[in-house]
């Protein structure tokens, strides 16, 4: 098992010296009452990856996973939900991580874009992208990718419009819908 804490990874959130572990409940305290609020130890699984560490109960999972895990291809969009940059799975569900504490998380099953596939062995979905031209800047794919991996498992009717609507929470400034439409159509239309 990987083990990492904030301190280790040198980040924003690290907590001074004067951080000790309580024996109850998992969580860190300061003793004298500076700095970040008390940090809550999460162990979750990220990417396959089992991940252990103290995080700023104020730390969004995006942060977490950008800033202390350094998993970047996770986009900060909007920050407020609208745009779908940021959309991960969670337990098999998608979510947008920039709405997440990431100490809501402790236990859960977490799976970034980099955890979808590998450049010699891509995700079905990753190299319907690719054929169809399912992105254009790239900002939005990881995000595009997530939802429409998540899509796959959830009720969703056959036409292309059907697949637009599920697909409503992802934004993608250059425009390429028809074509993310396309990408994804495609993987649903092939045998399971």
């Amino acid at each position: 098992m990987r083990s990492m804490t904030a301190a280790s990874l040198g980040n924003k959130y690290a907590m001074s010296s004067q951080v000790v572990v309580s024996n109850a409940g998992g969580t860190l305290g300061r003793s004298n009452g500076t700095g970040p609020p008390m940090a809550v130890h999460v162990a979750f699984t990220v990417s396959g990856q089992p991940i252990e560490l103290a995080v700023d109960p104020r730390a969004t999972l995006l942060d977490t996973l950008r800033e202390t895990l350094g998993l970047t291809g996770t986009k900060k969009g909007c920050d407020h939900g609208q745009c779908g940059a940021c959309t991960v799975h969670v337990n098999g569900r998608r979510v947008n991580s920039c709405l997440t504490f990431a100490a809501m998380h402790d236990g859960d099953t977490i799976v970034s874009v980099e955890g979808l596939g590998t450049p010699d062995a891509l995700h079905p979905m990753q190299a319907a992208f690719l054929e169809h031209d399912g992105y254009q800047c790239g900002y939005c794919t990881p995000g595009q990718l997530m939802s429409a991996t998540a899509l796959l498992n959830e009720p969703c009717g056959p036409s292309d419009a059907d697949v637009a609507e599920c697909m409503s929470g992802n934004i993608c400034r250059c425009g390429a819908y028809q074509n993310i439409v396309a990408a994804i159509q495609s993987v649903r239309q092939r045998p399971a």
